[in-house]
């Protein structure tokens, strides 16, 4: 019984460690998230000819006090020209529980970014990422975003 037990253990690992994840980084953050705090991504040299799919990865905790995030995302190109786009993503369900996956008070969210994208440029491209929350009719924003324990980045291959 032990050994069927081991080699489904190994059978699942392996069909698992298929990913098609071509890039993946992460940065922890201080206990919160500064207001002009940005978070940046180097990505490597990839095939022009390929298509790929972006992705945001938020950790939060039950610090968060919010139900959506609003983030500014930026691509640098390696000749100058950069793409700007403010996004929501929303972070909780309706009933308060968080989304995302995870055990306990963290929970990790893969959240699109880019789809079928082609770096068609030879060079290193640069992604930089600031949050930009306001608590409701506040003008200024969250100074410290508390609640986000850090803030990834993801390139896939796309099928």
């Amino acid at each position: 019984m032990n050994k069927l037990v081991m080699i489904f253990v190994a059978a699942v690992c392996f069909v698992s460690c298929d990913s098609n994840t071509v890039f993946s980084d992460t940065k922890a953050m201080d206990g919160h998230w500064g207001a002009s705090e940005i978070v940046s991504f180097t990505l490597p040299e990839l095939d022009s000819l390929k298509k790929y799919n972006l992705f945001l990865n938020i950790r939060n905790t039950n610090e968060y006090k919010y139900n959506n995030l609003f983030l500014i995302v930026s691509m640098e190109f390696p000749h100058g020209k950069t793409i700007t786009d403010t996004l929501e993503y929303r972070m909780a369900n309706p009933d308060g529980s968080w989304m995302g996956h995870g055990i306990g008070n963290l929970k990790e969210n893969k959240l699109w970014y880019k789809e079928n994208v082609q770096f068609v440029e030879a060079g290193f491209y640069k992604v930089n990422i600031g949050h930009a929350m306001r608590n409701n009719g506040s003008i200024e924003g969250v100074s410290k975003l508390e609640g986000i324990s850090d803030v990834g980045f993801s390139i896939e291959a796309s099928k």
